[in-house]
């Protein structure tokens, strides 16, 4: 229970973070904190400012307080000013924003015809960085952001007059390369490309960017420019080569961090069992507390105690209820108290982000519950606290969002609420698992054929492409080409390769699955938001509860062919959950292998997913009130496949027994999609998997792992092609890890859509043994890919390709367990 009712005169930001967790923590009868860990302060070391500096630059920063730069920033403006590639891959709030502002700066002041391009991953942090150079007040640089919410009318004034342009990859993308002709004053003067939170490229999303700001260097270079890369990142492994592979260049890595840091409380908290019905925590199958609703009460206790504070939540629907409740328990301590705390999330229009952002960076919001549109560097300085509901994935991402507090320098707190599953009790029961540990590498592969084709059909839409653009490309650009020139795509001519339609090729660089759906209140017209295409049939089906910022709708009808969803006002005491079911059905099988007991496949698959139907559930309790169907279309992605089967002869003869075969298949699958970034250059959030004990298709024990993406993205290919070296490293990372009954660096998955149930650790290295005593040491050779046709603007797109997120995910039937990428 939260004790917002407590409320006292005293209490303040000022309070040291260890008093206040001990008071946080005396409000449960047993003590939620697992484990304390102290991260100490840190003094800074300040370098003197680089001797080509401008003085009207050194006094621009002198206003807002930089007396002096920190050695790191000073190392990387230096390396950018003489013309070198750069990234800055130091800690949340080290300040990498001065690492590219002084040469940027510096340069525009001494050159009144140069320009800078600066691409942020999100609206929020472009915006953030558009207030911080416009504070400047620098005479001549004229900064402007220019995305999809800037207005029609801005931008012809921006493309001739602003000199630091801040955008986004989408917007690159599909406005200003498509545009070329007109961005050409632009381009031609571009001195400097800024790339902020590099890190957060991986994947097939950071792959299609490495091709995009490659067609941006080709542009450049068309005018005569080659400008210099200065990119910034979050704390990494290697940074220096993720930044030469997404920018294909040569990039110097500066990366120690020399600024000052506040010490840093990190507590991790296990919400409390929850009581039976006569008041005692019950015996069989005890249930934890919702971390929802664990993470609302200690936003409430923090804003009560005036203590400033950010709530991470992992879903757009799971930050507005942990707001909505945080602001419920505040306003019957003291009315009014809970106008102090807002959610944040994508969706919300950009006048309302923006005075939210406003609202928190003055102290009117003393609480905030926001997805992760907020994790990164946006400038959220005299936090003094953040709590993160769920294990965010990656330890780069909970490292980013706890550095969202203390970012002024003073004592921070950050918690870690844990979920009620086996990868969040692990880990609030294993502090060695987080803390002392390198953070992730980013890991994306501009040479995956898959990426490469669709991005150089952009390219000779732009411009005839010719050899010289080939080398740019990288490996395989020759191969993609001819394949495109074979598919009709491209037309070979003695000056080159051209596109041959007259609609530009659609390529979706997030694969977020369809335009977005308007969110309107029926009784008055009022646009209340957007949901993805994606999300649509989960969070605003007909009948569901749709929250905006503390106010309840319910949905009265959802339009998918407009692209709108009516609702109205209601504070129902029930809210709504979806449920799909999902399946996956072998379309073709392009190669495979006999090896006797054990079967080994590389074709294509649908995956279908469907949402069916939704409960009411009662908030108060949680009790189910009842189950409603939906008529919802199916949404298919077509994609490629390894799968391996066994018989189940050969599970019970190695021990398996019949009901724990599904526990050591989805055990197996897990290992299996955790140790394939090995054999291919790719990121766990790009593969799914489903495991089965028995499937329709192969009538027999199966292990599915696909690629995430439409048509295929290479994955599956490279995992067929090394089956025995992956297979053989999936079983030895489960049997050599020292853990009992497994843990995340084995069998649990952070993306599990079965929330890690059934898993059987021991069960899974007897089916890879029986898997890897069969099968050959050079099992199979890598089937040539069939490269994907990025349609053109005029052609059917064809099905939603995106997939719910695996938080939302049911298993199609019993006895499978499915993972979404």
């Amino acid at each position: 229970m939260t004790s917002a009712a407590t409320v006292s005169a005293g209490t303040g930001p000022g309070r040291p973070p260890a008093e206040l967790l001990r008071r946080l923590r005396t409000r449960h009868t047993a003590d939620p904190v697992t484990h304390v860990e102290r991260v100490p302060a840190r003094a800074g070391e300040p370098a003197p400012w680089p001797a080509w500096t401008p003085e009207e630059l050194r006094a621009a920063f002198a206003r807002r307080g930089v007396v002096a730069p920190w050695r790191h920033q000073a190392e990387a403006a230096e390396l950018a000013y003489a013309g070198e590639h750069v990234v800055v891959a130091t800690g949340t709030a080290s300040g990498k924003s001065l690492a590219y502002q002084l040469p940027a700066l510096s340069t525009l002041l001494a050159d009144p015809r140069a320009t800078v391009l600066y691409l942020a991953p999100t609206k929020a942090l472009a915006a953030d960085q558009l207030r911080a150079v416009a504070g400047l007040e620098l005479d001549g640089v004229r900064p402007a952001c220019y995305d999809g919410d800037t207005p029609r009318a801005e931008r012809e004034w921006i493309r001739r007059h602003s000199r630091f342009v801040l955008t986004n990859p989408d917007m690159l993308h599909h406005g200003i390369l498509p545009g070329h002709a007109h961005w050409s004053g632009f381009l031609r003067r571009l001195a400097y490309v800024v790339i902020d939170e590099c890190h957060t490229y991986r994947g097939v999303f950071g792959s299609h960017v490495a091709h995009v700001l490659r067609r941006l260097r080709r542009q450049c270079a068309r005018f005569g420019r080659t400008p210099v890369f200065v990119l910034a990142s979050a704390t990494s492994g290697d940074p220096a080569t993720a930044a030469g592979r997404l920018t294909g260049l040569p990039v110097a890595a500066v990366t120690e961090d020399t600024s000052p840091r506040g010490g840093v409380t990190f507590a991790l908290w296990e919400p409390p069992l929850l009581p039976d019905s006569s008041g005692e925590v019950a015996d069989l199958a005890p249930v934890r507390r919702s971390a929802l609703r664990e993470t609302a009460d200690l936003l409430a206790d923090t804003v009560a105690e005036g203590v400033r504070t950010l709530a991470f939540v992992r879903s757009r629907k799971g930050a507005e209820v942990v707001a909505a409740n945080a602001r419920r328990a505040l306003d019957e301590a003291v009315p009014g108290l809970g106008d102090r705390v807002a959610a944040y999330r994508a969706g919300y229009l950009r006048e309302e982000r923006r005075e939210l952002e406003r609202a928190l960076l003055h102290g009117d919001l003393l609480g905030l519950a926001s997805t992760n549109a907020l994790e990164l560097g946006v400038d959220l300085v005299g936090l003094d606290a953040v709590l993160i509901c769920g294990w965010p994935g990656t330890r780069a991402s909970l490292w980013q969002q706890a550095g969202r507090a203390g970012r002024s320098g003073d004592e921070a707190l950050a918690v870690l609420v844990a979920r009620d599953d086996p990868l969040d009790t692990y880990l609030v029961h294993h502090p060695e698992a987080l803390f002392g540990r390198p953070v992730e590498a980013t890991v994306l592969d501009p040479a995956n054929p898959y990426v490469l084709a669709p991005q150089l059909a952009c390219a000779a839409a732009e411009a005839p492409l010719t050899p010289a653009d080939l080398e740019l490309f990288g490996d395989g650009a020759k191969e993609a080409v001819d394949s495109l020139v074979e598919a009709g795509a491209l037309r070979q001519r003695p000056t080159g390769w051209y596109w041959r339609h007259r609609e530009r090729p659609e390529v979706d660089l997030r694969g977020e699955g369809g335009a977005p759906v308007c969110v309107v209140e029926a009784s008055t017209g009022r646009l209340l938001g957007t949901v993805d295409g994606g999300s649509s049939h989960f969070l605003i089906h007909s009948g569901a509860v749709y929250l905006h910022q503390g106010v309840s709708f319910v949905v009265d009808s959802l339009d998918l062919a407009d692209g709108c969803a009516l609702v109205h006002a209601e504070e129902p005491d029930w809210s709504t959950h979806a449920r799909d079911v999902t399946s996956l059905s072998v379309v073709s099988v392009r190669s495979y292998v006999d090896a006797g007991p054990v079967g080994l496949f590389l074709g294509e698959v649908d995956v279908t997913s469907q949402v069916v139907s939704y409960q009411r559930r009662r908030i108060a309790s949680g009790e189910v009130i009842d189950t409603r169907p939906l008529d919802l279309p199916a949404r298919e992605l077509r994609t490629v496949a390894v799968w391996f089967t066994v018989s189940p002869e050969s599970l019970a003869s190695a021990g398996v027994e019949v009901a724990d075969t599904p526990g050591a298949l989805h055990a197996a699958e897990h290992a299996a999609i955790g140790l394939l970034p090995l054999m291919a250059t790719c990121d766990r959030w790009d593969i799914g998997g489903l495991s089965t004990a028995v499937h329709p298709d192969t009538e027999a024990p199966t292990v599915f792992v696909y690629d995430g993406h439409p048509g295929g993205a290479g994955f599956a290919e490279r995992a067929y092609g090394t089956a025995a070296a992956w297979l053989r490293a999936t079983r030895d990372a489960i049997a050599e890890c020292g853990c009992e009954s497994g843990c995340p660096s084995c069998v649990q998955s952070p993306k599990c859509g079965n929330g890690n149930n059934p898993l059987s650790k021991s069960d899974a290295v007897k089916v890879l043994d029986v898997v890897l005593a069969n099968l050959p040491p050079e099992a199979a050779a890598p089937a040539a890919p069939v490269l994907p046709m990025p349609p053109a603007g005029d052609a059917p797109a064809g099905p939603a390709p995106a997939l719910p997120r695996q938080d939302e995910r049911v298993p199609d039937h019993p006895g499978a367990a499915t993972d979404a990428p």
